[in-house]
């Protein structure tokens, strides 16, 4: 099984007329992801072809989604129209959202967070992140699809370059689904939603679980597998060497004092029965071990 995207998810790409939006729906059409309708603006009635097969342009995601049926939506449009973006598909009643733009400013996305997480029926995912993949399935956003192959793991992770990364790493056993939650300040989901979702899945038998320095997400998903999770999961932290007081990357990665720190979050994961590496390689090499161990 998998988590939140399968086989049979159909998807809606918000911006896919634009360069960006273009390049990665042919890469996710490649993956075998259901892509059955673009979205942009002033553009209704167009459609764009890709492998021979010709897909149709709307204007709003609601119209999308009556002529299609679609469940999901990805989105592909610059900082300043993300948050009216998100409050369409939210309107047209999708299931999933996934946020790929980066540079939204915090309070566009706490609006639109707030909004999805109202509506009580759209999981919204990002901003900020490279989206989700059940491989050999469906795969949104921007993850290489070659990197690994469906398996036993289930990863979540604030960073994009670590979760392609730590697929491949682990491609010999593969992945359920592998989440980008995204490394802003405020995200659509979080390491618990997933951790959550990770738990009832009865295929995913593992957890990986990035994280990095900034705020106190690794320190309440710690606190949260103490209390729900029965799966081993191990962790990685990046930012062990970070100066107090740089944003590193994300815009949520900045250490304050001792908050937010890699050694704190660390020790906070371990305290919960997590093993945790000090390398991505490291990580791998636990999960590894941990798999080979089960039945």
């Amino acid at each position: 099984m998998s988590i939140w995207l399968d086989q049979r998810s159909t998807v809606i790409v918000q911006g896919m007329t634009g360069s960006e939006g273009r390049k990665h729906t042919q890469r996710m059409i490649g993956a075998g992801t259901r892509v059955v309708a673009g979205v942009t603006p002033g553009k209704g009635g167009q459609s764009v072809t890709f492998e021979e097969a010709p897909v149709p342009v709307f204007d709003t995601v609601a119209e999308a989604r009556e002529a299609t049926g679609a469940t999901t939506s990805v989105v592909f449009v610059p900082a300043a129209y993300t948050r009216q973006a998100v409050v369409d598909a939210v309107d047209a009643g999708l299931d999933l959202t996934v946020v790929i733009t980066e540079g939204v400013p915090v309070r566009d996305t706490a609006e639109f967070v707030a909004y999805a997480r109202q509506s009580g029926h759209t999981r919204l995912i990002g901003p900020n992140c490279p989206g989700l993949i059940s491989p050999g399935k469906s795969n949104v956003g921007i993850i290489p699809p070659t990197i690994s192959g469906p398996g036993r793991i289930g990863l979540v992770s604030k960073s994009g370059t670590l979760t392609y990364q730590m697929m491949f790493e682990l491609r010999d056993i593969g992945f359920s689904t592998a989440v980008g939650i995204g490394g802003d300040p405020v995200n659509g989901s979080t390491h618990i939603d997933a951790l959550e979702a990770f738990e009832a899945d009865p295929e995913t038998e593992a957890i990986v679980l990035i994280g990095e320095i900034g705020g106190d997400a690794e320190e309440r998903a710690a606190a949260y597998i103490a209390d729900h999770i029965t799966k081993p999961v191990v962790g990685y932290v990046a930012g062990f060497t970070a100066p107090v007081g740089k944003t590193m990357g994300h815009a949520g990665a900045i250490v304050t004092g001792s908050a937010g720190t890699a050694k704190a979050k660390k020790a906070a994961l371990e305290a919960a029965g997590v093993a945790v590496g000090r390398t991505p390689s490291e990580t791998a090499s636990l999960m590894r071990e941990i798999v080979a161990g089960l039945a």
